[in-house]
């Protein structure tokens, strides 16, 4: 992964993850699913997360992720950049550990059903260690939010999310 440069200029090192997973929901259900972020810790791994600013909700909103076990755990504070339900929520991580951007997208599929494709393009610290270090984790990073995307797929079929968030 090479630094690269944005667009304001600046050279940064920058990791991508992208995972989809297609969910037998429409798109109103996966959204207020997804933006549910008091419930997101019943799909995602080693995860919470708490609305802070906003409830969470819109342009300006905020949440707060804690993710990992015990002292190995991490505090990802997030600003909502982008709310267009029931499609996209794009985040700005900006906390110490974890900078950049994220979020989801979901596309409508046909017969009710919906493709959720989430990213992540990070900001890696360090330098070339960072970088070696995403890349020794990228596997890791992306089986856990494989396994956790078809947690949610699996709840979303079932009914068993109530999402409140989409507004």
């Amino acid at each position: 992964m090479p630094a690269v440069v944005d667009v304001a200029g600046n050279r940064r090192n920058a990791a991508t993850l992208v995972v989809s997973i297609d969910v037998d929901a429409d798109p109103r259900t996966v959204f207020a699913a997804m933006t549910d972020w008091e419930r997101q810790g019943q799909w995602m791994l080693a995860t919470t997360v708490v609305p802070s600013r906003e409830g969470g909700v819109g342009v300006g909103g905020c949440i707060i992720a804690r993710t990992g076990i015990g002292p190995l755990s991490i505090v990802d504070p997030m600003e909502i950049v982008e709310w267009e339900p029931p499609y996209r929520c794009l985040v700005h991580h900006t906390g110490r550990a974890v900078r950049g951007s994220g979020g989801f997208v979901v596309r409508p599929l046909p017969a009710g059903r919906s493709r959720v494709v989430w990213s992540e393009d990070l900001d890696l610290p360090l330098g070339l260690a960072g970088r070696i270090g995403f890349a020794l984790l990228r596997p890791v990073l992306r089986v856990g939010l494989k396994v956790s995307l078809r947690r949610f797929a699996r709840r979303a079929a079932s009914g068993s999310t109530s999402g409140s968030a989409s507004t």
